[in-house]
């Protein structure tokens, strides 16, 4: 690691507020119908950030749907209580995988470098089906938005390989965007 990644890691933030988002059609029916579901992206997403310290401010169910997502994208993105964005699903290239559609216009940059690690150590698991993954990081509005495959192998993979070890710098850097934005229009 070089010293200046060194520098800007010691400086980052190292408790952030997250918003978790699983975008499943059937576990979304499942909780409209009052069934009981079962979540295990989503219960491994939370435990990894609690055991790391950091804090689930929100969790939800979404349908795959792009007007759902979005809407979701826009609300943490306006949200003083978010830091991090967490997609889960939808990230494949089935016709009902819109996740990708929904979040990557409202992202100002987007971290190409994310979804191309997190498809080659995937290759290492399961051959050349990783290339069917659009796993996708940005940021925008001074956070983080990660939009990550539904698989608890995909989730373990992401948070232990990419998301953990980088998101607070991600956010340090991305706040500098924010605040920079928001001084250019001042005199």
């Amino acid at each position: 690691m070089s010293e200046t990644s060194r520098a800007h890691k010691i400086e980052a933030p190292k408790s952030l507020n997250f918003g978790v988002f699983i975008c499943s059609t059937s576990r979304f029916k499942e909780l409209e119908k009052g069934e009981q579901t079962s979540d295990a992206s989503g219960d491994l997403i939370v435990s990894l950030l609690k055991k790391t310290g950091h804090v689930v401010v929100s969790r939800e169910i979404l349908p795959d749907s792009p007007a759902l997502i979005a809407e979701a994208t826009q609300r943490v993105l306006h949200s003083a209580d978010t830091d991090v964005a967490i997609f889960c699903g939808g990230t494949g290239i089935t016709p009902s995988d819109v996740t990708i559609e929904a979040v990557s216009p409202y992202l100002q940059k987007h971290l190409a470098g994310f979804g191309e690690i997190f498809r080659r150590l995937t290759y290492d698991d399961i051959g050349s089906a990783a290339v069917l993954s659009r796993a996708c990081a940005g940021i925008a509005e001074g956070k983080a938005v990660f939009c990550i495959p539904g698989s608890p192998n995909a989730v373990r993979t992401c948070f232990e390989k990419l998301i953990l070890p980088e998101v607070g710098h991600i956010v340090k850097h991305a706040r500098e965007r924010s605040k920079q934005g928001s001084d250019s229009g001042k005199k």
